[in-house]
């Protein structure tokens, strides 16, 4: 019997559409190490972990914090909305910014491995709600770990937040450790600005979904999104892409070794056209789309942790 239809219809759209809410507008407009609200003892990226964190242990989950030394962007307003970040400033501050992983380990095959990530920080050179990029995924993993908190899987299922917005990306010091520990990594999912897609797609109702591939070792997962998405009725426009370099957070997965990892997005080229600028709020979120894209990532880590990929 498959398991697969029941577990993905627990993908619970309103969970979804609070912790989006939370997380981008009330009480977190952001998630960065350089703004705390008025009256609080920690930054809104700190208050974002405790949220995660909490959420995470209520399910039973024990959460492991890896700690990176970052700092924030600089802006260069000479540039595109889009694309003012700069380095960081001679005297930018630095600050922990803290991987979170949450693990499943598996029954059967245990040292093999499957992975879903988001970046949950928002942009730190920009008062940017963040909601598609990055709530939505954060929101869409994050409700994948509820989903399976009393599955049992034939291999381990981790769960990793964490942080694209600050320099450096802690996604790399969590790739190198990986592959420093020999970690078997056999599926890398990241989750990112799931459902950002152009106005007019909005507008037209489409519901759409990119699995982005690097190297060919990734196309067999993005063609898993595409037969799940079939299989199981979602739903989705779905499509893959094959990139030239790496990128987003599966590059620094790539880039420590790890061939397969791929990530679903919205759109691609990124097509929000409120990317990276202060309209990212979450009331312009299509979150049934987030919901589906959710269901389909979640759907392509079962297959993979069935053996049926």
């Amino acid at each position: 019997m498959d398991i697969i239809p029941d577990l993905i219809k627990q993908v619970d759209l309103q969970r979804l559409s609070h912790n989006l809410f939370y997380l981008s507008k009330d009480p977190l407009p952001f998630r960065k190490l350089n703004y705390t609200l008025p009256g609080h003892t920690k930054n809104t990226l700190y208050e974002a972990d405790d949220f995660i964190q909490a959420n995470l242990e209520s399910w039973g989950y024990s959460v492991e914090k890896e700690g990176v030394q970052v700092q924030p962007f600089g802006c260069d307003t000479s540039k595109p909305k889009a694309h003012q970040y700069a380095p960081p400033a001679a005297d930018a501050r630095w600050y922990t910014a803290y991987n979170l992983y949450a693990k499943k380990r598996g029954t059967t095959y245990p040292d093999e491995i499957i992975l879903f990530l988001s970046h949950k920080d928002s942009q730190s050179w920009v008062d940017s709600p963040g909601a598609y990029d990055n709530t939505a995924g954060t929101v869409g993993t994050l409700e994948i770990a509820r989903v399976l908190k009393d599955f049992s899987p034939q291999r381990s299922i981790w769960f990793l937040f964490c942080n694209e917005e600050h320099k450096p990306w802690t996604s790399v010091t969590a790739a190198q450790n990986a592959k420093g520990r020999g970690d078997n990594l056999v599926a890398i999912f990241n989750l990112d600005s799931l459902g950002g897609k152009a106005q007019t797609e909005i507008d037209a109702g489409r519901k759409t979904n990119v699995t982005l591939y690097t190297k060919p070792e990734g196309e067999r997962f993005a063609d898993l999104m595409a037969e799940v998405n079939q299989a199981y009725d979602i739903g989705l426009i779905q499509q893959k892409y094959q990139r030239q370099s790496p990128g987003d957070d599966d590059g620094s997965y790539i880039n420590a070794g790890y061939p397969m990892a791929v990530a679903n997005l919205g759109s691609y080229p990124y097509a929000d056209p409120n990317y990276h600028r202060e309209t990212d709020v979450p009331e312009l979120v299509d979150i049934s789309n987030v919901c589906m894209g959710t269901q389909a990532s979640l759907a392509a880590g079962l297959r993979v942790d069935q053996g049926r990929y």
